[in-house]
């Protein structure tokens, strides 16, 4: 049947018809076709308008190239580095997140399967390598660099996103070859910290980790909440700082995280864990607690893609360690690794089954994929029971026999949870969702035979008993909004004490550290079960509850969110700050207080930043949040909110990400059935080159 483009020329035409046209004017139509993928959503104006570009530097391009490139783009924007064409040739239609059929009427608009129905994926990868637009990876000639894509094998790359990829492979390959030396005496020094091996069937995974970060210039420790990453740092930091110490000259070391919230959390637990190590005062005294963000670190220049530290200008340290390590996006970590001196170790700490970066890329996703099954080699099984005393006879680990894990050999993945212990409710649902068990998940929330998990169905859009939740928690045991507006309420220094008196900073401090003890999470922005409906919601009850006295853009208690960096102000995305009435500075006339919204410095010290709001550009109201922004925090109580039907967000990754917010209480709130089951049978796939290239190269070299 012969489907028209809607708002065209009058044209008519199908898939055999566009085989049939010139290049030229199945371009044009391309173009108009795309303009309307635009208007239904599909598409992005930002993928448009780069076609748009590409067409413009060839005229008379092949609409196949075109499409790619769409296609391509359009990826980008769902965090994928590159488009798979044999992927893509399977399923057109999904590169698009086209919903489902049912859900839309499409009319006469012509859809990505119908375009390339017919087409092998040897001959669009010939009609891409044939382009001037398009350079193969193998080629590295002048003219080849100033192609705006790039082919690998049967993956299609914007340039950009190419090059990152590339700079971290290189920058991993060289530091993967390097064996730094160890001690003499690592073992005794590992039993130092550690104590003597345990029973053959308890590993001791953190110390395995740090006795395998050691020995190279690169090195990845994963594992869920509470299995000792932290620890397991510190450790190390003693480990490599004391002989260095004794050898007068101390490492330079740094600590960064990709947020505010997640240094301010690496920071306050480092300083504790400091204190209780065994070592000598003077390394203790050489192990730094303060943790910088990742953008502070590099120096990040406002308005530009760049860094103060780059391959021209490298940072000035020895050892790095990057906490929450699967927020970091490809561009980031291409940037780090530029930076980093060549001799500097560098450790990434992170949870390889939390939600990837907002950005493109899964990087630590993409180097954590053999961590659960090992895949050491005979050599570096053999060292590692060395030095640790440790046997490794009963883990159940995959052998790499042919040298094809490379990356494999400096990766340790921890397995014990000491905050979420086999009784633990959190735990075993975050168990049972990461490996993708709905219906086990399911049973454990039904059974309410856990008194750290709750779910409640809400019985269509207008259930009160979702305001109820978000105000009082449950009964006696978790807190809903009511606490930290009690707390702000009540604890108020009296009147008329000068803002000078330490009551009113610690006061500031009590509401930020009351507000942290319930969160309401989202999976979306948009729609009654977005942040957005949420925001407006949960601030017109508690409104009606007496709780605030105001709805107006600025009130007292409103919680609110950075969305942006603001260095002027020392505040970064995803800080969260309270308003609240302090009086004026002394000297000034006396009259009625002044809002200021109160940031916690995330210096460890427990320090308060008092800001104006009108200072304040890029921030939202924060009663709701969506579960990406809540990566690198945790909260007492974290309810988790579904919407009502399946979304392209929804996965286990997602479930889990909300659920490990949890310290003490989960609740999930389900506006309709199924959904739950349906997002955990849905796991993550970026689409990147970054493991397969490591693996390639250990194979031909092999």
């Amino acid at each position: 049947m012969s489907r028209t483009f809607v708002d065209f020329p009058p044209v008519s035409l199908d898939a055999e018809d566009l085989g049939q046209l010139t290049p030229l004017t199945r371009a044009h139509d391309l173009l108009q076709l795309l303009n309307l993928w635009v208007e239904r959503g599909w598409l992005r104006a930002l993928d448009k308008a780069f076609v748009a570009f590409l067409h413009e530097l060839a005229p008379d391009v092949d609409p196949l190239v075109l499409l790619a490139a769409a296609l391509t783009s359009h990826q980008l924007g769902h965090g994928h580095v590159c488009l798979d064409l044999y992927e893509t040739l399977k399923a057109p239609d999904f590169a698009l997140s086209l919903p489902p059929e049912g859900d839309v009427q499409y009319g006469v608009l012509l859809l990505p399967s119908q375009l390339l129905e017919g087409l092998e994926g040897a001959h669009w990868c010939k009609v891409l390598a044939g382009s001037p637009l398009v350079a193969l990876a193998v080629d590295d000639s002048e003219s080849a660099r100033q192609c705006p894509l790039v082919l690998s094998g049967k993956r299609l790359y914007l340039r950009r996103y190419w090059t990152y990829e590339r700079r971290i492979d290189m920058a991993l390959r060289q530091r993967l070859a390097e064996r730094e030396p160890t001690p003499d005496d690592l073992s005794q020094r590992l039993d130092g910290v550690f104590g003597a091996a345990r029973k053959p069937d308890a590993i001791d995974w953190q110390k395995l980790a740090c006795a395998l970060a050691t020995r190279g210039a690169f090195s990845i420790v994963t594992g869920g909440p509470g299995t000792g990453k932290t620890t397991t740092v510190v450790r190390l930091l003693a480990l490599l700082q004391a002989p260095a110490v004794e050898a007068g000259q101390p490492l330079r070391i740094r600590l960064a995280a990709p947020t505010g919230k997640a240094a301010a959390r690496l920071t306050e637990s480092i300083s504790q864990q400091v204190q209780s190590l065994k070592v000598a005062e003077a390394v203790r005294e050489k192990i730094p607690s303060d943790v910088t963000t990742v953008h502070r670190l590099l120096g990040s220049r406002p308005g530009t893609r760049h860094f103060r530290h780059h391959a021209g200008n490298r940072l000035p340290l020895d050892v790095l360690v990057v906490d929450e390590a699967s927020m970091i996006d490809l561009e980031m970590m291409a940037n780090l690794l530029d930076a980093l001196p060549p001799h500097a170790r560098l450790v990434l700490l992170g949870d390889k089954d939390q939600l990837a970066s907002v950005e493109a890329g899964a990087v630590l996703g993409d180097l954590c994929r053999d961590a659960e099954a090992g895949w050491y080699s005979p050599q570096t099984r053999q060292w590692l029971e060395s030095v640790s005393g440790e046997s490794l006879q009963g883990a159940g680990l995959h052998e790499d026999l042919e040298g094809t894990h490379p990356l494999a050999q400096q990766v340790v993945m921890l397995r014990h949870s000491r905050r979420f212990g086999e009784g633990s409710g959190i735990g075993q649902l975050a168990r049972r969702v990461n490996q993708q068990l709905p219906h086990e998940a399911r049973q454990l929330l039904a059974a309410r035979s856990h008194d750290d998990v709750y779910s409640l169905a809400l019985k269509g859009e207008h259930d009160h008993a979702l305001e109820r939740l978000v105000l009082d928690g449950h009964g006696e045991g978790p807190h809903g909004y009511r606490h930290y507006l009690s707390v702000l309420r009540n604890q108020r220094p009296p009147a008329g004490t000068p803002i000078e008196h330490p009551g009113w900073l610690e006061w500031a401090r009590e509401v930020l550290r009351a507000f942290d003890t319930f969160q309401l999470l989202c999976a979306v922005r948009k729609g009654p079960w977005g942040v957005e409906g949420l925001n407006r919601r949960i601030t017109e009850a508690l409104l009606k509850a007496r709780l605030i006295d105001s709805d107006q853009q600025w009130y007292e208690g409103r919680p609110v969110l950075m969305t942006r960096n603001d260095y002027g102000l020392g505040l970064m995305n995803g800080d969260i700050g309270i308003a609240l009435k302090l009086p004026e500075p002394d000297g000034r006339a006396v009259g009625e207080p002044v809002l200021r919204v109160a940031f916690p410095r995330n210096d460890g010290r427990g320090g308060i930043r008092f800001v104006l709001p009108s200072r304040l550009n890029d921030v939202e109201t924060v009663y709701a949040m969506t579960v990406h922004k809540s990566q690198g925090s945790e909260f007492a109580h974290t309810a988790l909110i579904l919407p009502d039907a399946l979304n392209p967000v929804l996965t286990k990754e997602l479930i889990y990400t909300g659920i490990t917010r949890a310290r003490q209480w989960f609740t999930l709130i389900e506006p309709r059935s199924g959904v739950f089951e349906e997002a955990v049978q849905r796991k993550v796939k970026r689409l990147s080159g970054l493991m397969l290239e490591l693996e390639d190269r250990a194979g031909t070299q092999g």
